[in-house]
């Protein structure tokens, strides 16, 4: 008997604005003598122990992306944003359930998104390079592309949190088409793609808002002189890390929303992604039948090519029949048989079935002193 399965555990953190301090660091090491400490993150895994600290309160205090799963279903996912990135009022209209939640800090806004699954997670193995693969979202998010909140709000709505009757918040654009780091992120939460299809429907396409240079220029040209000076001092303070994506934001604008719900709400969805699993259930049904089908007629077709075969050289393949046996093995028993059943079944086609069931009384008086042949036979029901 093998042994008891372990738990396995994996938190990866990283802080993106501001580097760790060397005291910060040494914070960190005084929790776990084994974990992989940087100036930007920290990581470990667990098989037996956990991490001996509340990963919340490391978001509030060093980091600004945290993951973690464990191989019994449970994932998890925090970015922590400043409120001038995000307001905590914005953020609490979308982030409404036990799956989506957020906190605000004196400076910064948490969101904390989880998901879990009974059956356990056979993808653990795999956990490194997923977080940089879903942290440009968080950017994605401060230059005012919202549909990382709306995911949120989505992901409750998939684990039965809200009411059926719960309005839609605004739609943003672009949810036909996610992101890189978004899709990263919704794969991560197992988010349903019935019900991430079925919201898409109210979502406009995403407009391609790269600036040129000129716009660029005359947009900094207007900008108060009391901005640049705060950026800059910015830059030089090493406060930059989602400058280039909020300096976006005001350009641009938050990105452009369908009205909130137009009319749409949390059991609406539901029942649309019902629907369109029961269809696309029914398209992977209609082209298995499909497939199916040609598969038959392929054989089918293949099967009449071999007897036509046959019927031209049938002496030759009774003699072929003799042959196989006479060499007592039981694979060409076997190929005997199939044979066998090729010649009862031109038989059929062509009104000869007493004439091959002459022979096969006569094959089987000949062989009768073969007991495993003679079971072939019984088997395949050659009389």
């Amino acid at each position: 008997m093998g042994g008891p399965v372990s738990e396995y555990q994996y938190y990866e953190f990283v802080a993106l604005d501001q580097a760790l301090t060397a005291k910060q660091q040494g914070e960190l090491r005084a929790v776990s003598s084994r974990g992989r400490i940087s100036s930007s993150s920290f990581v470990n895994d667990y098989q037996w122990g956990d991490l001996k600290a509340d990963p919340a309160k490391w978001m509030e205090r060093y980091f600004d992306a945290h993951l973690y799963l464990a191989n019994w279903g449970t994932r998890r996912i925090m970015l922590r944003l400043p409120k001038a990135a995000l307001a905590p009022e914005t953020a609490e209209a979308f982030c409404v359930g036990e799956s989506a939640g957020c906190w605000a800090t004196r400076t910064h806004v948490i969101l904390d998104l989880h998901s879990e699954d009974e059956d356990g997670d056979d993808e653990w193995w795999d956990e490194e390079g997923r977080l940089a693969a879903i942290v440009p979202a968080r950017a994605e998010l401060v230059g005012g592309d919202r549909r990382l909140l709306y995911l949120a709000w989505l992901l409750c709505v998939q684990n039965r949190e809200l009411d059926d009757d719960e309005p839609e918040p605004p739609v943003p654009a672009g949810l036909a088409k996610l992101s890189g780091p978004l899709q990263a992120l919704a794969d991560f939460l197992r988010l349903d793609p019935d019900l991430l299809d079925a919201a898409a429907t109210a979502s406009r396409p995403l407009a391609e808002k790269k600036p040129s240079a000129a716009e660029l220029r005359r947009w900094v040209a207007g900008l108060a002189v009391a901005d640049k000076d705060a950026v800059l001092l910015r830059v030089l303070r090493g406060d930059a890390g989602l400058l280039q994506s909020e300096l976006l934001r005001q350009f641009h604008g938050v990105t452009e929303e369908s009205p909130a719900g137009e009319g749409r709400t949390a059991g609406d969805l539901l029942a649309a992604a019902e629907e369109r699993w029961a269809a696309r259930q029914q398209q992977k049904r209609e082209r298995e039948a499909a497939e199916r089908q040609r598969r038959e007629e392929a054989a089918a077709a293949a099967r009449e090519q071999r007897l036509d075969d046959l019927a031209r050289n049938l002496v030759r393949a009774w003699d072929q029949v003799d042959e196989l046996i006479a060499t007592k093995r039981p694979k060409d028993y076997d190929t005997a048989v199939t044979l066998l059943l090729d010649l009862q079944a031109l038989a059929v086609r062509e009104g000869e079935i007493f004439e091959f069931a002459e022979q096969m009384t006569q094959l089987r008086e000949r062989h009768a002193r073969k007991p495993s042949l003679i079971d072939r036979f019984d088997r395949a029901r050659l009389d």
